[in-house]
């Protein structure tokens, strides 16, 4: 019997997650974000720990903060103005350096499949690459720079990757192009978000 395909063992895609006049929905936004995680786990190596858990990390703490204020927290947005609005200092909003950091790896994520999607002859590790470098790399210092360098010569090759994500490819990956795409516009929002409120930079 034949592995089921990624996405069929996921419980939230981005594709699921519901965006109103109010913002994305924080829940179903973490939900999706931890399925996301599950992606480095096919990576095969463990490399790739320390960006599953920089993500894990974050979404516990957007959970946490969801859990003590279910209304305020409801979407990305409120819970980013909530916490302004409630504590003066921004180094103190733990749960908006939570989601910052969280969307800049989403992003980091979204970069690296993009490039690699678009580029049917480019290997995972330059994409990545690529995807940390117009990404997390300028926030990152001098130490953790290179560790995640290594993590990115970590990668798969193009042709152990895939396949993982299931079969036939001819299903599959239209299904990864309209997970990506959600991930992206979700990422591209928040980003306009993080800038208009002055919550930082993603």
């Amino acid at each position: 019997m034949s592995q089921p395909q990624f996405f069929e063992t996921i419980t939230k895609s981005f594709t699921e997650v519901t965006i109103t006049e109010a913002g994305v929905d924080t829940a179903e936004f973490c939900e999706a974000a931890e399925n996301l995680v599950k992606i480095f786990g096919l990576f095969g190596n463990p490399a790739f720990v320390v960006v599953q858990n920089d993500l894990t990390g974050n979404i516990a703490k957007v959970r946490a903060y969801l859990a003590h204020n279910p209304e305020s927290g409801k979407t990305l947005e409120s819970l980013l103005a909530s916490e302004k609005a409630n504590i003066p200092k921004a180094k103190d909003r733990v749960a908006t350096d939570a989601l910052m950091w969280l969307l800049r790896g989403l992003k980091f994520t979204a970069l690296g499949l993009r490039f690699n999607l678009d580029n049917p002859n480019q290997e995972l590790s330059e994409s990545f690459t690529k995807g940390y470098e117009g990404s997390l790399k300028k926030h990152h210092g001098m130490m953790v720079r290179p560790v995640f360098y290594l993590a990115m010569k970590a990668c798969p090759y193009r042709a152990t990757f895939y396949p993982k994500l299931g079969e036939p490819q001819a299903e599959v990956l239209p299904k990864l192009e309209a997970w990506l795409k959600a991930l992206q516009d979700i990422v591209t929002k928040e980003e306009g978000v993080f800038k208009a409120g002055g919550y930082g930079e993603i």
